[in-house]
């Protein structure tokens, strides 16, 4: 995600767009915005935050990448999204960062692949993504080089047509919104059943059932909709404690690699549009 591009990208985004700053002259409200969702539930830091030899988030080194995806159809690294020039998006014009949040594409024209949910942040509005933009703009600038990811599968040409002006839906509906908070916090992602081609399956929608092995042993992601082997009996608090502490209703902590420690800054109405728009889903048996 690297020059600035200066007037020129600005004059193109405002008219793709209808963006009323340019390029550069973020506002602080927008920087805020911006951090309250990298740090909240778009959770970007679960991936981007630098690592240690042991897995370890290192905090003082930022959104510097490094962190590993070993998987059999990939080895995919996180890429760094500080404003590094060398080796982070200091390059990138604005609408170059937004594409490839979007769009899944550089501006070499290559593909970002999985575990990128392009699919989800497909979703994001112009307002949102020009906030995440402005926030990753305004954090030090970290050298780190990282590996280049490498996929043993095709990747799409691309993952759809060009995103066009997208706005959120108003948060007084809680339901659209909280569909909304779902998509760009790219929950199904993990709480989805996936098809031996590695396709979400649409049918199975929050049934959960993914399997995450890693140092905390095997994480089975769980199911999200009002079945009786879902949320059907869980209060509205122990929703939220379960997302914001992973915490079960017996006690009992859940495993990563949710993460809890970025959903836990998430607002009170945030997390109540947020539940609402689960239990708005159809029940499902778990893993459909």
């Amino acid at each position: 995600m690297r020059a600035r591009g200066m007037v020129l990208a600005a004059a193109a985004l405002m008219a793709l767009s209808g963006w009323a700053v340019a390029q550069g002259t973020y506002t602080p409200a927008q920087i805020e915005r911006g951090r309250v969702l990298m740090n909240g539930v778009v959770a970007c830091g679960n991936c981007h935050v630098a690592r240690g030899p042991q897995g370890q988030p290192l905090f003082e080194r930022g959104l510097s990448g490094g962190m590993v995806f070993d998987e059999p159809p990939f080895r995919a690294v996180a890429s760094n999204i500080t404003p590094d020039a060398a080796t982070g998006i200091g390059r990138w014009t604005d609408a170059q960062l937004m594409k490839a949040i979007r769009e899944g594409i550089r501006p070499d024209g290559s593909v970002i692949g999985p575990p990128m949910p392009i699919e989800f942040y497909r979703h994001l509005s112009d307002d949102d993504t020009v906030a995440l933009i402005a926030f990753m703009r305004s954090q030090p600038a970290v050298a780190n080089a990282v590996d280049k990811s490498v996929y043993r599968m095709p990747l799409p040409p691309a993952y759809g047509p060009p995103v066009g002006k997208i706005t959120a839906p108003a948060a007084g509906d809680r339901v659209r919104y909280g569909e909304y908070l779902a998509n760009i916090g790219h929950c199904m992602d993990c709480h989805t059943p996936r098809a031996a081609d590695g396709r979400l399956v649409s049918t199975k929608w929050g049934a959960g059932g993914q399997r995450f092995p890693g140092p905390w042993g095997l994480a089975v992601s769980r199911n999200l909709t009002p079945d009786a082997s879902g949320l059907k009996d869980w209060s509205d608090a122990e929703v939220a404690r379960a997302i914001r502490d992973g915490v079960r209703r017996d006690g009992t902590p859940l495993k990563p690699p949710m993460g809890y420690g970025f959903y836990k800054t998430m607002s009170e109405a945030d997390m109540a549009a947020l539940i609402a728009y689960l239990r708005s889903l159809k029940a499902v048996p778990f893993g459909g």
